[in-house]
């Protein structure tokens, strides 16, 4: 009698448990931090917590809470969480809620340094050095030392709350040219202080923030953090710079780490990748100048970036083999055999998004054989839903369904 075909190491591994510092998880899979655009006044709302919910009742290990300020003057939107007692109950009631489907939490800490908006902060931003945001037409100031130790203290701060809270795991964002990543880049940092110049100086900053953090939750809480391979432009960081800044991290006490790609105020699309949804995010501006200059330079701002499966492969690769710890590879993860390549490359967790906004049960599905690949058609029209009350997927309506 012929013999049942086994199944393939790999695929049972991606379905496996897995650890991350002091983490079980139960399998390999983890919802990436997709900014949800649910927290209207920096409130944790009741569509924030089911979003998180369902994703994880869908299959997931853990699923990414983003994007939360350490601080009240590090957003650039006004329905971007920031970091405060006041919400730490209804952090603890989405965790609760997170864990009932046997998932795990994760809460995403940063700053958007110089790219925040005044309008909602109130106050002039600040960053690495000063500069000048397209897109919120502001001219930052250069952070004194004195801001630096403030906001070394809030990421601790926002750490303590969030283990708190409940929460299984921070993530650190050290990328896509957010405050920490501003500093790594020659971009954004053009101090001549001990926090500019080499790259040995521009770590200081983030460095420290990770070893702060890492003393105050302990020796097994998860630290991950995310990090650029490539911010996508030539006075960016590129992979070779990105392997010494794993190192640097992984000393820090970072639990694992997630290399993207992309600078949000100069090439926001370069860690997506796919159709750029000019249109609705014009439409969905709520200030008129706005809507004007997203339909009229929109093109011309944002630069586009062709699609294809498994994009930051690569640069990925080579992170994981400088580094000891577990490396999470996010970056065009869209079929079963995409999730087998990760692991059959030594990679020990990933980071998926728009699969699982396209469909929360993605990863249940997968897992049954009901399906082998997603069907997001990565037309990013989900980016510009952010912006109108909250993410979806917009081609599951009637009438965009293909």
């Amino acid at each position: 009698m012929q013999q049942k075909p086994k199944t393939p190491k790999t695929e049972h591994e991606v379905f496996s448990p897995g650890r991350i510092a002091g983490l079980e998880l139960k399998n390999r899979i983890i919802r990436a931090g997709c900014f949800e655009g649910m927290c209207q006044d920096g409130q944790v709302t009741d569509a924030l917590i089911e979003h998180h919910r369902r994703v994880t009742e869908g299959g997931v290990a853990m699923t990414t809470v983003a994007y939360c300020s350490v601080s009240y003057d590090g957003r650039v939107f006004g329905h971007e969480l920031w970091m405060r007692e006041e919400i730490a109950p209804d952090l603890k009631k989405m965790t609760d809620a997170i864990h009932a489907e046997g998932a795990a939490a994760s809460i995403q800490l940063g700053h958007c340094g110089f790219f925040t908006s005044k309008s909602v902060i109130g106050e002039r931003p600040m960053g690495a050095s000063p500069k000048l945001c397209v897109f919120t037409m502001s001219y930052c100031r250069e952070m004194t030392k004195n801001d630096i130790e403030e906001k070394v203290q809030d990421f601790v701060n926002a750490s303590i709350l969030a283990k708190k809270a409940g929460f299984d795991a921070i993530e650190i964002h050290s990328g896509h040219g957010y405050l920490l990543s501003q500093f790594l880049s020659l971009w954004t940092n053009k101090r001549k202080d001990e926090f500019g110049g080499s790259l040995e100086n521009r770590l200081r900053f983030p460095v420290k923030v990770i070893e702060k953090v890492r003393k105050a939750v302990g020796p097994d809480f998860p630290i991950l953090v995310k990090m650029n391979q490539t911010d996508g432009m030539p006075e960016g960081i590129h992979i070779e710079d990105a392997i010494v800044i794993a190192k640097a991290f992984e000393k820090a006490g970072a639990s694992a780490l997630i290399p993207s790609a992309g600078f949000t105020s100069k090439v926001p699309f370069l860690m997506l990748r796919g159709n750029l949804p000019i249109k609705e995010m014009s439409n969905n501006q709520e200030k008129l100048m706005n809507k004007i200059g997203l339909k009229l330079f929109g093109r011309f701002m944002v630069p586009g970036h062709t699609y294809e499966p498994m994009f930051l492969f690569e640069g990925a690769k080579q992170i994981k083999e400088a580094v000891n710890i577990p490396v999470i590879y996010i970056g065009g993860v869209e079929s079963i055999h995409d999730m087998n390549k990760t692991m059959e490359a030594g990679f020990e967790f990933l980071q998926i998004g728009r699969a699982t906004i396209q469909d929360p049960d993605f990863v249940k599905k997968l897992e049954s054989g009901e399906i082998t690949k997603t069907e997001c058609d990565h037309c990013n029209r989900c980016v510009a839903a952010m912006d109108a009350g909250g993410v979806y997927c917009v081609s599951n309506e009637v009438g965009f369904l293909t």
